[in-house]
């Protein structure tokens, strides 16, 4: 059978980029050649993506400003497209507009919290108005909250994680699927989680949200096909993220680990590559699945 064709990039989060196209064998060389580099062995440091010529596209990422957001901009800006970085932390998001663009792109920050249907709507107008249109959206904004299970979770966490993890994932849909409705369709991805299709006894808003978010995706896919707009969601695992590594100590880590048959972390690029494909023409013919990226945790 013959090897198909493709473009490859090797983008590292401080902008350098090493570039080639060739048959597919090339891309595991050039995973070979970053593992024998120093690389981190585990692949939570890979930086090999997939060019997926998004020259010209103009893409939205909530939560942009750490962990998954920021990994999932970084992989739409190596693939061209122009990012549009919302995040509650202004700062976070302004300090990686200016690493992209020192590397290249074309990046804006946005201070947005997605509980507000009214600063979503008008995040999404202003991105439009910058940019000239939208055409991709990646709605990562969530939170987590305090373990516990049905019985002892307080009205409070339960509102809260409700109120960012599913309904700000339908503020955002809404407007962004409105702002592409009748400009050529787009792709929307959503980011639920594993515990959007299985459940944990500790963590009933959070399990009801994410799988809140994998329903919605799969209702506003059927709803605006027509309208050429594709809407997925993907399900990270246990991710290794900022907000991971300031809540768990080595005990923890091992028994996280020990839920993926992979046994260890996933890595937020390893999330931010399906997120591009997803984002791309690559996946025309993706609308209303859902996509773990979870070490197997799911296949349990």
């Amino acid at each position: 059978m013959a090897l198909g064709v493709a473009r490859w990039r090797r983008v590292g989060f401080d902008g350098t980029v090493r570039s080639g196209k060739g048959p597919l064998e090339k891309l595991g060389a050039a995973v070979d050649d970053q593992l024998d580099s120093g690389a981190d062995r585990r692949c939570n440091g890979c930086s090999l993506v997939i060019d997926y010529q998004l020259a010209g596209k103009v893409a939205l990422v909530t939560g942009a400003g750490s962990g998954i957001g920021a990994a999932c901009a970084w992989a739409l800006a190596a693939s061209s497209a122009k990012v549009a970085l919302a995040d509650i932390d202004l700062r976070a998001a302004e300090d990686l507009a200016v690493q992209l663009r020192a590397a290249g792109h074309e990046a804006s920050a946005y201070s947005l919290d997605v509980v507000k249907p009214d600063a979503v709507d008008a995040t999404v107008a202003a991105v439009v108005a910058d940019f000239g249109g939208l055409n991709i959206a990646v709605n990562n904004a969530g939170t987590s909250g305090t373990a516990a299970p049905a019985a002892d979770c307080t009205t409070k966490d339960w509102l809260r994680i409700l109120d960012v993890n599913l309904n700000g994932v339908f503020y955002c849909t809404r407007a962004e699927v409105r702002a592409m409705r009748g400009h050529g369709g787009g792709s929307i991805v959503n980011m639920a989680s594993v515990l959007g299709t299985v459940a944990h006894e500790l963590s009933p808003a959070y399990v009801a949200a994410k799988h809140g978010v994998v329903g919605l995706t799969k209702s506003a896919a059927l709803a605006h096909a027509p309208d050429g707009i594709r809407v997925n969601s993907v399900g990270p695992g246990y991710i290794s993220t900022p907000m991971i590594e300031t809540m768990i100590d080595d005990v923890q880590r091992s028994y996280l680990e020990g839920l993926h048959p992979l046994a260890r972390l996933g890595g937020a690029n390893e999330v931010a590559a399906p997120v591009a494909w997803l984002a791309s023409d690559a996946a025309s013919f993706a609308t209303g699945g859902f996509y773990p990226v979870d070490g197997g945790y799911t296949a349990r």
